[in-house]
């Protein structure tokens, strides 16, 4: 596992911009459409897969951005107090952010938290429950698997945005929150990536 790990840290290096962002946005397509044939086959009709969106505005800004402040604290405080080792995932999150705009991040973050929340939540959650989502949300994060603090962070968390989904019943809830996540995150990879561009007298591309 841990060589396994360390052949997709030597992987990530040998990719350019280009094809990291292509191979993240060709991800993202490929759960959309196993969403979709999945959808088709486990609703009964397009009414019970429209039934799981609802524009509730109160819903999705106060459960969802709630869900999402106390995630995104946790994961600053975790930050804090443990080593970077522990958190690294391998430099493609940084990779992937560091030198992103705020446009393109907010893009990549939406596409990435719909596609996934479709997926898992939307289609795996709402047919086989919480415990197989999150299970196998967690095993698909496989560059985690050598990390045992990421892996129980994202199956803990898989289960937090899991449980709210069970509770509202609504789509949007999850996305919003899981959107909300990853853009403040990315957020914070792209900010230290300036400040420690500036603190070392380089220059932002």
């Amino acid at each position: 596992m841990i060589k396994l790990f360390q052949n997709q840290q030597e992987l990530v290096k040998q990719l350019t911009e280009k094809e990291l962002l292509l191979h993240l946005f060709l991800t993202q397509v490929l759960c959309l459409i196993i969403s979709m044939i999945l959808a088709y086959f486990l609703f009964d009709d397009l009414s019970s897969f429209l039934s799981i969106w609802e524009l509730d505005w109160q819903e999705i800004l106060l459960f969802g951005g709630l869900t999402a402040l106390l995630i995104i604290l946790v994961d600053f405080w975790m930050m804090k107090i443990f080593p970077f080792e522990w958190l690294d995932d391998g430099g493609i999150n940084e990779r992937i952010f560091q030198k992103r705009t705020i446009p393109e991040i907010f893009v990549l973050t939406f596409l990435i938290s719909f596609s996934e929340e479709l997926l898992f939540r939307g289609v795996l959650q709402t047919h086989f429950g919480i415990v197989i989502s999150s299970i196998i949300f967690a095993i698909l994060h496989f560059r985690y698997l050598s990390k045992w603090l990421l892996l129980i962070m994202v199956t803990a968390i898989s289960f937090i945005v899991g449980f709210v989904y069970e509770w509202t019943g609504n789509l949007w809830t999850t996305i919003f929150s899981h959107f909300l996540i990853d853009f403040v995150l990315a957020l914070y990879i792209r900010f230290q990536y300036i400040f420690s561009t500036k603190k070392g007298g380089g220059s932002d591309q």
